[in-house]
């Protein structure tokens, strides 16, 4: 199957698809929101949806080549991101977050200093901004002790 534009368009539909059908069933015993928990994943679809509509209707443009090292960094991504789902509940949000954004930042290019500051920083900012400042409940994890 050759790679353009139609065949990436043919499958982000299959994913709509997808999300559309785990949307629909996604249930819970009470709502705390007036739309909830079904309207991101029904949403996320529909623009999903129609964005592969587009491409498909839009033509086979080939894809070039990704440049080197490229697919090493993509396999790397998906490395950290399924660790960073194992370990979110476990280590909490604050460390989780924090090692995710440093080794991501190093595999960019950012130095081990920077990337260590900036991945700490985003860790205790973000769960600041969302658990204290937004009211939404995330894990503390092993340092739910001090938090």
């Amino acid at each position: 199957m050759p790679l353009n534009d139609r065949t990436l368009g043919f499958f982000a539909l299959l994913f709509a698809i997808f999300l559309t059908l785990f949307g629909y069933s996604l249930d819970t015993e009470f709502s705390y929101e007036p739309v909830g928990p079904k309207a991101f994943p029904l949403l996320i679809a529909l623009i999903i949806g129609i964005c592969g509509l587009v491409l498909i209707k839009k033509g086979g443009h080939p894809i070039k080549s990704n440049p080197p090292h490229a697919n090493f960094r993509i396999f790397t991504m998906l490395i950290y991101i399924t660790a960073y789902a194992f370990l979110f509940q476990w280590l909490g949000f604050i460390l989780s977050t924090s090692l995710m954004t440093i080794f991501v930042a190093h595999l960019f290019g950012g130095s081990w200093k920077k990337s260590v500051i900036g991945g700490i920083g985003m860790g205790i900012l973000f769960f600041l901004l969302f658990d204290k400042g937004l009211d939404v409940i995330l894990p503390t994890g092993i340092l739910g002790d001090l938090l």
